[in-house]
């Protein structure tokens, strides 16, 4: 299906209150223009030729929240889909213009729809952040907006997720048996140790959901691997000079999913940060290479069993 029109698609949604293109001129190329680097910038606009972009008000839990979908212009036929969560809670880690035609754009030049959400209580979206309490519901409501999108192939969605929004697709992996493929990074996945590794944690927790031990574990994936799917392979990344998340988060995630039979990929950089900012390319490669095995060409799950010579 080409993409003239496809505000009207989208604005025939049964949740979408309201969607609009950005178009790369104007305010948004001053603007972009203004806050990336000069390298950064000419990557947005040699994208936007590529791309299209839009921003949809959608409504979960009966509030309104504010998404995004990029998607390969000109394209015809169902595409596979990513949903895409973001980092950070509130304001810091928001998605914006520079992330639209960046590193979201970069998957949909592959051929994808890629859909996220700013949750609750972030710029645009009406409510309270909760990390992962009833936001979870943002992002499981964009699987309902792509069922009823005609370019989206719902047989076909991988999900993404860096920091807190890896803890996102941890919890939305525990819940959903639709995604794919899985790639997470940097993820928190005990809630409950966070604050002895990150100084003023336990701080940032109590703000957002509280002091029950009971809403960390929640949150925390280390205490439930029995409920992620074993026919959604997950690929794990992580640095190991990472202050902000603890780089065993990973590895003791990884030894629950091997314990499940979760088909998974570890990968640890030596001395990278929370974004693995060292390694960017090889990060792109490898998770641009897992959505397409697992997501776009639908190959056959791994053999777990012990085998070989």
């Amino acid at each position: 299906m080409a993409n003239n029109g496809n505000v009207h698609l989208l604005n025939k949604i049964a949740l979408i209150v309201e969607a609009t293109e950005i178009p790369f001129e104007g305010n948004t190329e001053r603007v972009l223009h203004e806050k990336l680097s000069e390298d950064f910038f000419l990557t947005a606009k040699k994208n936007s030729d590529t791309v299209s972009v839009y921003r949809i008000i959608y409504l979960s839990n009966k509030k309104k929240i504010a998404g995004f979908i990029v998607e390969p212009k000109n394209s015809t036929g169902k595409l596979p889909c990513i949903i895409y969560n973001r980092g950070g809670s509130r304001d810091f880690g928001a998605i914006k213009l520079g992330n639209l035609f960046g590193s979201i754009a970069e998957f949909a030049k592959r051929g994808y729809v890629v859909i996220a959400s700013n949750y609750a209580g972030s710029p645009g979206s009406d409510g309270v952040d909760d990390f992962g309490g009833k936001t979870l519901a943002d992002i499981l409501n964009l699987y309902k907006i792509l069922k009823q999108y005609p370019p989206a192939d719902i047989t076909r969605i991988g999900m993404y997720g860096w920091s807190r929004g890896a803890a996102m697709t941890h919890m939305c992996l525990a819940k959903a048996r639709w995604i794919k493929a899985a790639v997470v990074g940097a993820g928190p996945t005990d809630e409950v140790s966070a604050p002895r590794f990150r100084k003023g944690w336990r701080e940032h927790q109590i703000s957002l959901y509280g002091k029950s031990r009971a809403e960390q574990i929640k949150r925390s994936a280390l205490y439930w691997p029995e409920k992620f799917s074993k026919k959604t392979p997950i690929l794990i990344i992580h640095g190991t000079a990472d202050w902000r998340v603890n780089p065993l988060d990973s590895i003791k995630l990884a030894e629950k999913l091997y314990e499940q039979k979760v088909p998974f990929r570890l990968v640890m950089f030596e001395g990278a940060d929370h974004s693995v900012s060292e390694y960017k390319s090889e990060v792109k490669r490898l998770t641009y290479d897992w959505f397409e095995r697992f997501v776009k060409n639908k190959e056959k799950l791994p053999n777990l069993k012990p085998h070989g010579k």
